[in-house]
C-alpha cells in the first residue's frame, strides 16, 4: 500500500454532548505554539496562533461509535462502498488487503474476527466522511492538524513530547516492534489495537497520541489552496522500519472516502461554546 496516509490542564466533561460520559477532554490554552520541522516541506517549522480549545484525552471507541450508529442508523464508507483495506500478518511491507467485507465492526474482515471484547478500542475502518458524520452527531469536530499537534507536543518543542530519542516510544504507544509484519508481533501484547488508554499519556494527560491508530485532522498546510484531511500521529502498524510517522511532526493526507483498519480519530470542541453552558 502506498503512503497515502503519510501521513497539568483542567479536565472537564462535555455533559450535553452525545459522546460517553466518560470521555474527558483537556483544555488547551489559547497562544501562540512552535509546530512543523525546520526543512520539513510538509510541515515546516513555523509558529501559530490558536484560540483555546478542548481535545479528547482518548480516541474515539467502538462502544462510542456504535451508540452513534445505533442512533443514527447510519451506514459507512466501507459498507457501501465495500473498498475497506485490511492487514493480517504476512504481508510484505506497506501492503494491504481489500476485503469488501470489512468495516467498523469487523475492522479486518469478517474472517479475521469482529469486535466483541472491543468495545474500549478505538474505532477503525471508516472515512474521513464517516468521522465527519460522527462528529455532527456528537456535536464535537475533528482536530484541525495544528491543534493535534499542539496538544500531541504537550509545550515541547521537539519531535516527540519528551526529546528526540524514540527509544521512550515503548512505553508511550501501541506500535509495531517487529522487524516486518511477515509474523505477527506480540511484544508490546496487542497485534493491532489496544484498549484506549493502556499507555501512558502526554504531559498534559492525553493517551495514544502516538501509535494505536492514524487520527483524522483537517486543515491547509501552508502551501495549500484549500483544506484537506490528514491523518497524523502513527498506528500499531507503523514500526521503525515501515512508516515511522508516529511523532509529533509527521502529516500525511487521506482520500476522503478510504477507510482503513489502522485509522481513526479523537474530537475537538470550541471552548468557548463549552464555556456558554
Amino acid at each position: 500500500m502506498k503512503r497515502i496516509f503519510f501521513l497539568l490542564f483542567p479536565l472537564i466533561m462535555f455533559s450535553q454532548s452525545k459522546i460517553l460520559d466518560d470521555n474527558l477532554f483537556v483544555k488547551i490554552p489559547e497562544g501562540d505554539y512552535r509546530v512543523g520541522r525546520k526543512g520539513y516541506i510538509n510541515n515546516p517549522s513555523r509558529r501559530v496562533t490558536v484560540d483555546a480549545f478542548y481535545i479528547s484525552k482518548y480516541e474515539i471507541t467502538n462502544k462510542q461509535f456504535e451508540k452513534f450508529v445505533e442512533a443514527t442508523k447510519y451506514k459507512t464508507d466501507a459498507e457501501k462502498l465495500k473498498n475497506a483495506m485490511v492487514f493480517e500478518p504476512g504481508l510484505k511491507e506497506f501492503r494491504w488487503i481489500q476485503d469488501s467485507t470489512a468495516y467498523w465492526r469487523y475492522p479486518n474482515g469478517v474472517s479475521r474476527g469482529g469486535i466483541e471484547g472491543k468495545m474500549n478500542h478505538p474505532v477503525t475502518t471508516i472515512s474521513y466522511k464517516d468521522a465527519l458524520a460522527y462528529c455532527n452527531w456528537a456535536g464535537v469536530r475533528l482536530p484541525t492538524f495544528n491543534e493535534w499537534e499542539i496538544a500531541s507536543r504537550a509545550g515541547s518543542e521537539t519531535e516527540y513530547f519528551w526529546g528526540e530519542d524514540s527509544g521512550e516510544l515503548i512505553n508511550y504507544a501501541n506500535v509495531w516492534h517487529g522487524q516486518d509484519h511477515l509474523t505477527a508481533d506480540t511484544s508490546d501484547g496487542y497485534v493491532t489495537t489496544s484498549p484506549v488508554g493502556s499507555f501512558e499519556p502526554n504531559p498534559w494527560d492525553i493517551y495514544d497520541i502516538y501509535g494505536n491508530v492514524f487520527e483524522l485532522t483537517e486543515g491547509k498546510l501552508p502551501k495549500e489552496k484549500r483544506k484537506y484531511a490528514h491523518a497524523r500521529g502513527g498506528s500499531w502498524w507503523c514500526s521503525s522500519k515501515s512508516c515511522n510517522f508516529f511523532n509529533s511532526v509527521d502529516i500525511g493526507r487521506v482520500n476522503t472516502r478510504a477507510s482503513f483498519s489502522n485509522l481513526g480519530f479523537r474530537v475537538c470542541k470550541d471552548a468557548e461554546e463549552e464555556e456558554e453552558l
